[in-house]
């Protein structure tokens, strides 16, 4: 089986229409979503409606909970009052613009999604706003990992495709009162499919990735698009020019928190 996971779309209908087109090329026997289908850029009623459409597996992502639950539903913070800023105010057109019938259908979205040993998820298997860095220490990776029980655990949130091979090792868990527990953890993966629609990785082409289960082979693809299409939309709904201005150049804003952990980069 050929699997083609897709994530963080943002509302950019040119980029997962490209996307999509690619996808169809690969011939992949099935696409997973791993949510963030609003926020950030202009069509997402009509991103949704795509989504809905092709009848996709998606979990839910951090904006599609916000957009359900509140502004800062997860109480995470802000890089700087300017970014908390630029945040609100998208958060609040497309609360304004999002149809009732795609608020539903963000609202029962799951938190994550299985076949077989594989466990799809927007950040992590603790939170939609968990950031799985690449940086983060082995044992915490390893242990998102068998919290999912899985072999390979996809993620998205970050924007930036990666593969990780977490090693063969013996684990000791020991709680308090109880007897030390070991056990032997094989090969693990975790598998961030980057962003479709908000690219991150230095390039303004959308991401996502193609996985075989045969031969346990990562794809990492890349889909250049129309993006000054969407940029364009971006400024004429009034939504933060900064949003236009770095998704043409493919990365996140000057701004960053010392801890990402705990931030919604916005």
């Amino acid at each position: 089986m050929k699997y083609a996971v897709i994530s963080c779309i943002h509302g950019n209908y040119e980029a997962l229409n490209a996307v999509l087109l690619d996808i169809d090329r690969q011939r992949v026997d099935q696409i997973y979503c791993l949510g963030d289908l609003v926020g950030y850029g202009p069509y997402p009623n009509e991103v949704v409606e795509m989504i809905r459409s092709l009848d996709i597996p998606t979990c839910q992502g951090c904006w599609d909970e916000d957009i359900v639950m509140g502004l800062n539903a997860c109480e995470c913070s802000y890089p700087s009052q300017l970014a908390e800023k630029r945040g609100r105010r998208a958060h609040e057109w497309t609360n304004r613009v999002l149809h009732p019938e795609v608020r539903e259908y963000l609202a029962q979205l799951p938190m994550s999604l299985r076949q077989g040993n594989l466990c799809f998820v927007h950040g992590s298997p603790n939170s939609q706003h968990e950031y799985l860095l690449p940086s983060m220490h082995g044992f915490a990776a390893l242990e998102r990992v068998l919290a999912a029980q899985a072999d390979v655990l996809f993620c998205g949130h970050t924007h930036i495709p990666y593969v990780r091979y977490l090693r063969e090792g013996k684990i000791r868990v020991h709680h308090r009162g109880e007897t030390p527990q070991e056990f032997q953890a094989s090969v693990k993966m975790i598998v961030n499919a980057g962003s479709v629609g908000e690219p991150r990785h230095g390039r303004p082409n959308a991401t996502y990735v193609i996985y075989d289960t045969d031969t346990q082979e990562v794809t990492l693809r890349e889909v250049p698009y129309d993006y000054q299409k969407t940029c364009a939309a971006i400024l004429e709904q009034g939504l933060p020019p900064i949003f236009a201005w770095r998704l043409a150049r493919g990365m996140e804003f000057a701004e960053r928190a010392d801890d990402p952990h705990h931030v919604c980069q916005r």
